[in-house]
């Protein structure tokens, strides 16, 4: 027993009319003045692109800047300390009285040497 109802179709019936388009259909001159202005729309947001490209090339040139400012102050800060370090040791070297006061006690010695070396080895220096 089958309670199942099936379909009929009937083969002689005209076809179901396609359904009518609700939108007229648009002329040539419509459709290039949406695609003018899509191209325009496009226009402005490279613009945008653009300048904001632009903004921030010229935020990395600044900051860039400043970066290579602070090297050159770190490489100041490391010459003032090799320059502080370097006066330091010149400031040990004796100056013009130090050399003076050392020839003379040189020069005393020296004589002083020489003379008792002629008094009690006059063999020594013929």
């Amino acid at each position: 027993m089958n309670d199942r109802i099936e379909p009929t179709v009937d083969p002689t019936a005209e076809p179901a009319p396609a359904p009518a388009s609700k939108a007229p259909p648009r002329s040539a001159l419509d459709q290039l003045s949406r695609i003018e202005e899509k191209a325009a729309r496009i226009e402005e947001k490279f613009a945008r692109y653009e300048a904001l490209f632009g903004r921030v090339e010229n935020r990395l040139d600044a900051a860039a800047h400043r970066v290579e400012e602070a090297a050159r102050s770190v490489d100041a800060v490391e010459l003032s300390t090799e320059v502080s370090a370097l006066k330091a040791r010149v400031e040990k070297v004796p100056r013009f009285g130090a050399l003076i006061v050392t020839a003379l006690v040189t020069a005393a010695a020296t004589t002083l040497l020489l003379v008792l070396l002629l008094r009690f080895a006059p063999g020594l220096v013929k």
